[in-house]
């Protein structure tokens, strides 16, 4: 499977990113473990490839069923 990744515009920050890619901004520890390199930029210019690792599925007894 192809490796996901996202190409920052002017102005995004990790945060951001996090929650344009998942929906949350709760990974973003999962992009800077995946960036290493890039962990010291906090607003980043465009055109800067980040790679998306595939998020853990969450187990949670508030998730319903078909999310668990």
């Amino acid at each position: 499977m192809p490796r996901k990744t996202y190409t920052t515009i002017q102005g995004d920050m990790w945060d951001l990113i996090a929650y344009k890619v998942y929906g949350k901004e709760a990974y973003i520890s999962k992009l800077l473990e995946a960036n290493e390199d890039l962990k010291d930029m906090a607003i980043f210019p465009a055109g800067v490839t980040i790679i998306c690792p595939e998020p853990d599925l969450e187990t949670s007894s508030i998730l319903p069923p078909w999310r668990r």
